[in-house]
């Protein structure tokens, strides 16, 4: 599909070829015109006595005017072509403009400590039933929203809990993520954002006591699954997190964490896995821009 830019842009210059061919030609065809009834002037007042004056003078009139409309034109053109370089040159300075804001202020985070899995508070569990609001819950690849929310007793609410620090850029505003994978052995657990929704959102939570920044977000999982089991140890290998950070000053970050984890060191009365993480790593796949 062509964009209504790219079909202007086209037009003018097959505008500008045509136009100057043609008032050159008619340039030249009033000239010649005029020309002849200046030196035929005498011949044409005997002939056509006061009127052929009249007739030279009206042409030369013409050649006049067409020339004048010629240089007009010739300027217009000129002032459009100047007009779409101070544009280009504007958007380009606008441009290194943002990407020299966004260069200075973003947020890069690093996963650290422990992990915890924890069941969801039923607040917001009904909270988020009865609303229908899914902004802070991931659920398992295979689940429908629409079932959910009809039959929510079939499925099992879980949170999940991991401090983290800014390593490098400013504070941290929102992040959200896209995709979150635990692997087992040789089995991947999928979570993914639900379809109402372009991205999942986090809640950040800072620790009085322990000083310390947290990430939370809420999964949902069905409970004939053998992700997690209340009353037992569940083990994982690793982590992959496909989120977005976006800094206090609006620039936004995406990228992929990985978490290494020893098996849970714990098993808390609540059903509660505690995960001592060994090493975390943050892969950049965009480069910072402005968010809107």
């Amino acid at each position: 599909m062509f964009s209504p830019i790219k079909i202007e842009g086209e037009f003018m210059k097959r505008f500008n070829m045509i136009i100057i061919p043609i008032m050159l030609s008619i340039s030249v065809v009033v000239f010649a015109l005029a020309f002849l009834a200046l030196v035929f002037g005498d011949q044409l007042d005997r002939q056509y006595n006061v009127i052929g004056i009249r007739v030279a003078t009206l042409i030369v009139a013409f050649a006049s005017f067409g020339s004048s409309s010629l240089f007009s034109m010739l300027i217009l053109m000129h002032n459009k072509t100047v007009t779409k370089m101070n544009d280009d040159t504007n958007r380009r300075a606008e441009l290194f403009r943002e990407l020299q804001f966004a260069s200075s202020n973003y947020s890069i985070i690093e996963f650290m400590d422990r992990m915890l899995i924890y069941p969801e508070s039923s607040r917001y569990v009904e909270r988020f039933i009865h609303r229908g609001s899914s902004m802070f819950h991931m659920l398992e690849h295979n689940i429908s929203e629409q079932h959910l929310y009809d039959h929510p007793e079939e499925y099992l609410y879980l949170s999940l809990k991991i401090p983290f620090r800014v390593i490098e850029g400013k504070t941290v505003s929102t992040i959200t993520f896209d995709r979150l994978k635990f692997e087992r052995d040789t089995y991947d657990y999928l979570f993914v954002t639900p379809k109402s929704l372009n991205e999942s959102r986090c809640f950040l939570l800072y620790n009085e006591f322990t000083k310390r920044n947290n990430v939370i977000i809420n999964i949902v999982i069905p409970k004939t699954s053998d992700f997690y089991d209340l009353s037992s140890i569940n083990v994982f290998s690793k982590i992959k997190i496909h989120m977005n950070i976006t800094s206090l000053l609006g620039v936004k970050v995406k990228g992929v964490s990985e978490l290494y984890f020893t098996n849970p060191q714990q098993i808390e009365g609540d059903g509660t896995n505690t995960y001592k993480i060994n090493s975390a790593n943050f892969t950049l796949i965009d480069m910072p821009t402005v968010s809107r």
